[in-house]
């Protein structure tokens, strides 16, 4: 188990640095169309028919994201202000999560009314977990909750992935018949997208490494009870 755990945080990592490899590769090539990545964002939405959704700029690195609460597609500022194929790929993507907002697509729906029970349980899952260890000589039934809990942050992660993979596929296929992208930025912007999935895929597998990490000691414990 433990080798597994260590496996997979390696495999993070080697996937963040690719990720951001990716990135900085396909930021240096220019986008024919010569839109900015807010341009590439506010486009799609229009194409969509989608005009409820702000469009804004957000400080730090791959940090964009949609937020479905007060409907805002989050740009970093390079990406905002870039014209490049990344900066492109990126914003169709999150533009994605907004298409899926509006057609009320089930993950995304199912992944959003999880967010505030895991809000709440984030906050003492991790002392509650803490405890059930310490406790597990006496007691597993501790142990056993936070379990429980975390289970909840690992469905959390195993749901994300279609709704990932889903926007990335929409952003795509929108990019191809707009004419945004030529083939070949095409090629580059899936390229960089893929990489963008595989982390989520790496979390979602150090989550449930996790859980089964914490299954086997609530298993010894009640073996020993």
């Amino acid at each position: 188990m433990y080798l597994l755990l260590i496996l997979i945080m390696v495999a993070s990592a080697a996937v963040q640095w690719r990720l951001r490899s990716k990135f900085k590769e396909y930021g240096q090539v220019g986008l024919r169309a010569n839109l900015s990545g807010r341009e590439v964002a506010a486009k799609m939405l229009a194409d969509h028919g989608i005009y409820d959704v702000q469009i804004t700029s957000t400080d730090g690195s791959l940090t964009d994201h949609y937020d479905p609460t007060n409907k805002t597609v989050n740009l970093s500022a390079d990406v905002y202000n870039e014209r490049s194929v990344a900066a492109a790929a990126v914003a169709a993507h999150e533009c994605g999560h907004a298409v899926q907002h509006a057609q009320a697509y089930s993950f995304l729906k199912f992944r959003s009314a999880m967010v505030p029970a895991l809000s709440a349980v984030s906050k003492f899952m991790p002392f509650i977990l803490l405890a059930g260890i310490f406790m597990i000589r006496t007691s597993v039934i501790p142990l056993g909750i936070g379990i429980a809990l975390f289970a909840l942050t690992t469905l959390f992660s195993f749901v994300t992935l279609p709704v990932e993979f889903d926007a990335s596929s929409r952003a795509l296929a929108w990019m191809d018949r707009s004419g945004v992208v030529t083939t070949q930025e095409h090629a580059g912007a899936k390229d960089a997208l893929r990489w963008a999935a595989m982390t989520y895929v790496v979390a979602a597998l150090s989550s449930l490494a996790t859980l089964l990490y914490y299954v086997s000691i609530f298993l010894g414990g009640s073996r020993r009870n």
